[in-house]
């Protein structure tokens, strides 16, 4: 085959590719546009590490934009160095054949590429070490608010020893303001697995682990409500494995603190609960029911949320997750009911009264 005809081969193998290929682009042009559309959309449910609503998240932010700030200058310099040879050093229209001069070896290029990148590294380090010293180093006020956190799979547990208050999946803490500054004090366990707690806004990730108490804080200063999730892999629910974080004013916590304390109504409509074996592993307190392998129930409909994500905490939804939580959450631990249509009634009834 002669050149002329290997050219005019290629070209026609290009053609028929191009429309292909400009198919490709216009599929991905268009994935792009819809990738960010919906980020826009969910811009106001996504946590972010860059609003930084703590002293711990204030760390972890500082330290961000220092790598951010580090890995895009090299970025620009190798991208900046790359385009420039390629510009500069392209090959003409009739030297195809000319090999370029060949260069082995410069002292000055290979000192810059090793002490350089040598250099990064010891600052980064640094910079990490300082800031992970002084969030872990820092000394706990004694008025400080203590809870036990206990990673199950797939949900949360909150112990407030000092209170007597037992919850799930919801964390109640008060702002740290001028006129009443107020830190919480975190201590990590697990009852199974690894697990992480993150709360990007609020702090850096600290994992759960077995055998091991590990312990973090932070001192939010605006009322709200801050999402969270397990951010160490767990099983095959991990993803729904949620957490919220309310901080309240310092007159709402003690509401909520007093609320939590009350024991829950004993009623005649409590007896199909009572007489099923969700007593086995739930907890109501004021009742007979003591389990302590899943959730406390005892303010089950203050919560707005079900099963430790998304699912709406309405009197429906409770009676279907009571009668197949698989439907919600595969894995979750929780059998199913098989209970008759009365009795099902009769325990999601009695349920919905725990506010």
């Amino acid at each position: 085959m002669s050149g002329l005809e290997g050219s005019a081969l290629l070209a026609a193998e290009l053609h028929l590719v191009r429309p292909d290929m400009k198919s490709f682009i216009r599929l991905a042009t268009l994935a792009t546009l819809a990738a960010l559309a919906a980020g826009a959309a969910m811009a106001g449910q996504i946590t972010s590490i860059f609003q930084p609503l703590a002293t711990p998240a204030d760390q972890v932010y500082s330290l961000s934009v220092l790598v951010l700030s580090i890995c895009a200058g090299v970025f620009l310099i190798v991208g900046g160095l790359m385009l420039y040879a390629i510009v500069r050093f392209r090959g003409g229209g009739k030297d195809h054949a000319t090999e370029p001069a060949q260069v082995y070896g410069s002292n000055q290029i290979e000192l810059a590429w090793t002490v350089i990148p040598s250099l990064i590294v010891v600052v980064l380090t640094i910079a990490t070490a300082r800031i992970t010293s002084a969030v872990q180093d820092h000394a706990i006020p004694k008025d400080a608010l203590h809870v036990t956190v206990i990673g199950h799979q797939y949900w949360w547990e909150f112990q407030y020893p000092d209170l007597g208050i037992v919850t799930a999946n919801e964390l109640h803490v008060p702002v740290n303001s001028k006129d009443k500054p107020r830190t919480t004090s975190l201590t990590l366990k697990t009852a199974d697995v690894t697990h992480s707690f993150w709360v990007p806004e609020l702090a850096g990730k600290t994992d759960l682990l077995p055998a091991q108490t590990n312990s973090m804080w932070f001192d939010p200063r605006q009322p709200g409500v801050y999402l969270g999730n397990c951010a160490e892999y767990c099983g095959t629910q991990h993803a729904k494995m949620q957490l919220r974080v309310v901080v309240d004013t310092a007159e709402d916590f003690e509401h909520w603190v007093a609320h939590q304390q009350e024991p829950a109504a004993t009623e005649a409509s409590a007896v199909p609960f009572l007489t099923s074996a969700c007593i086995a592993c739930h907890t109501v307190q004021g009742t007979a029911a003591r389990g302590k392998l899943g959730p406390d129930l005892t303010h089950l409909m203050s919560r707005p949320q079900l099963a430790a994500y998304d699912l709406p905490n309405t009197p429906q939804n409770l009676r279907a997750w009571i009668e197949n939580p698989e439907v919600f959450k595969s894995s979750s631990r929780m059998p199913a009911a098989h209970l008759p249509g009365q009795k099902l009634d009769g325990i999601a009834a009695y349920l919905s009264t725990l506010k």
